[in-house]
Order: C-alpha cells, then sequence, then structure tokens
C-alpha cells in the first residue's frame, strides 16, 4: 500500500489535492465568527493581500511538509480500518499538533514581517482552529488518498 505522501504528492493529484486544500483554508475561515472569527478573518484578508496567490503557493510549498507529518497518522488510520474522516477528528489533539509543527518551523524562517506577526498573533487559537478543521480535511485526504 502506498504512502499518502506517495499518494497526494503523485503529479496526476498535487494539483487538484493543493486546490482543495485552499478551499478547505478558505471555507474553514469563512465558517469563524465571534471576536476570534473576526480576527481569524482579518489576518487572512492580510495574508492574502500580500500578493495574489500567496495562500496557493504557501499550501504548495507546505503540502509536502503536511503530508509528512500526516502520514504515520493516516497509516494507524488505515491499520484500523478507519477512514481519515472518521480517525483525525477521533484524534485531534495529535493530528492538529502534527500539522502544527510544520507551521510554526516554518513560521520561524518567514521573512515576511507581516505574515511572520500575523502568525504569531493567531497562534494561540490555532489548535482548536485545526481541529475544527480536521472533518473537512478527513474528508479530502480520504477523496484523493483512495
Amino acid at each position: 500500500m502506498p504512502s499518502l505522501s506517495e499518494t497526494l504528492l503523485d503529479a496526476s493529484k498535487k494539483e487538484a489535492v493543493i486546490t482543495d486544500c485552499v478551499s478547505l483554508i478558505d471555507a474553514e475561515v469563512d465558517d469563524k465568527s465571534g471576536i476570534s472569527g473576526f480576527a481569524i478573518k482579518a489576518g487572512y484578508k492580510v495574508v492574502k493581500g500580500i500578493k495574489p496567490g500567496f495562500i496557493k503557493q504557501a499550501v504548495s510549498d507546505m503540502l509536502p511538509d503536511f503530508v509528512k507529518a500526516l502520514d504515520p497518522l493516516y497509516a494507524d488510520a488505515k491499520s484500523q480500518n478507519k477512514p481519515a474522516a472518521d480517525y483525525f477528528p477521533a484524534n485531534s489533539s495529535k493530528v492538529a499538533d502534527a500539522l502544527l509543527s510544520v507551521t510554526d518551523a516554518r513560521a520561524e524562517r518567514v521573512k515576511s514581517g507581516v505574515v511572520k506577526s500575523t502568525y504569531e498573533k493567531l497562534r494561540s487559537s490555532a489548535k482548536k482552529n485545526v481541529e475544527a478543521a480536521l472533518p473537512r480535511l478527513g474528508k479530502m485526504v480520504d477523496k484523493h488518498a483512495s
């Protein structure tokens, strides 16, 4: 059985995976409400305004690291005969930590002060937001991995 990395990063699927990831991020941001939702939407708008296609490029650049972080979790799901759509939310803390380890490492190296400061402002609430996105992420992974 091929790994999640081999499947999602395959040239025949990678562009569709990136497009679906951007759509997932847009949907998650759109779903946010309240004061924290306003902050997330404002921060996202700032980051998107840096240059057209910035989010897509960021996803494309980080996708290999995200998929590598998800590989052992996806393998664990498969070993339990569970789809990612069920496994990821049921193991939300572990999955969120794996994904955030990627963004934290990237944020340390980012050159744009605007991106770095926006990330730092939003990082404290990031885990709960990533956990909230896991049902959508699991469905997307299942869609492309099958």
